[in-house]
């Protein structure tokens, strides 16, 4: 009779998958972001071999626990472990998701909202807090790409992008140009990134999340909707709005699937509703 393997998951295994992901050259937040997810498993399985019913009793835990896109996250992270490892036989499918044709209208910044954010910013004399969100929005980079606007980028209208083993140009509108070659000389920088903490460090994404939240109430805007990344959204949702050009859009913003650069394009179903009503077909 043929002997069953058992699959135990060990902290060495996790590591080995982890050197594994860095030669892959995958971001550090993916790395970190998959370790995580494999530890929480770890922990859940107590010492228990992994098999395909454990895999799936974890995957009904989750449901219970985060949202449909979350659970689908860990689960891409674990397949991918369990490919790495070979234990294939182990692997279990997503949740399917209905695919949403409209974004939650509590969670969209509008170009209004992003206004009295800047105009919040000015008022409490935050020029380099100012500066970052129209940095943001008006390039559409990630919060993390912030460090590649350099003295160097705004001199020369154009920064370069390295990222998840991609390499793109931003170009920086005349006017932010301007503002921020202004700033530059009030700070007396020289080189480098152009956005720095009072002890020469790049910003992270907690400083700018943080000052942002700090807006929120004297700019009379939800913080559920402050956030960098959704400067990104707003970003998308405008650049499409005036070219139509989901393609270029995708190149812009350094995604590899268009399909993701939809999700950024989506509307409120507020803007569909007024679509509608325009299109004046019911005449009783």
């Amino acid at each position: 009779m043929r002997q069953k393997i058992e699959h135990s998951i060990s902290l060495s295994l996790i590591e080995s998958f982890t050197m594994y992901l860095r030669e892959q050259e995958k971001s550090s937040s993916t790395i970190e972001r998959y370790k995580h997810n494999l530890i929480t498993l770890y922990k859940f399985l107590k010492n228990e071999p992994v098999t395909k019913n454990k895999i799936i009793e974890w995957k009904e835990y989750l449901v219970k626990k985060y949202a449909a896109t979350s659970v689908n996250a860990m689960l891409a992270a674990i397949n991918t472990f369990l490919s790495f490892v070979g234990w294939v036989e182990c692997k279990v499918k997503p949740l399917k998701i209905q695919k949403n044709l409209f974004c939650r209208e509590e969670k969209e910044l509008t170009k209004e909202e992003y206004l009295r954010l800047i105009k919040a910013a000015e008022n409490t004399k935050n020029r380099r807090l100012s500066l970052v969100i129209q940095s943001i929005c008006a390039t559409g980079i990630r919060v993390s790409e912030l460090a590649f606007i350099t003295v160097e980028a705004v001199k020369k209208g154009r920064a370069v992008v390295n990222c998840k083993s991609k390499t793109r140009t931003i170009f920086l509108s005349e006017k932010l140009r301007r503002s921020l070659i202004q700033y530059i000389a009030e700070q007396k920088r020289t080189s480098g990134p152009v956005f720095v903490t009072k002890t020469g460090r790049a910003l992270n994404r907690s400083n700018i999340w943080r000052d942002m939240k700090n807006l929120c109430e004297s700019a009379n805007v939800n913080p559920e909707k402050v956030f960098p990344h959704n400067l990104r959204h707003l970003f998308a949702r405008t650049y499409y709005t005036l070219e139509k050009d989901l393609f270029r859009l995708a190149d812009i913003l350094g995604h590899s699937n268009v399909n993701t650069t939809r999700i950024y394009t989506m509307e409120s179903g507020a803007i569909h509703a007024k679509q509608i009503e325009h299109m004046k077909l019911v005449i009783t």
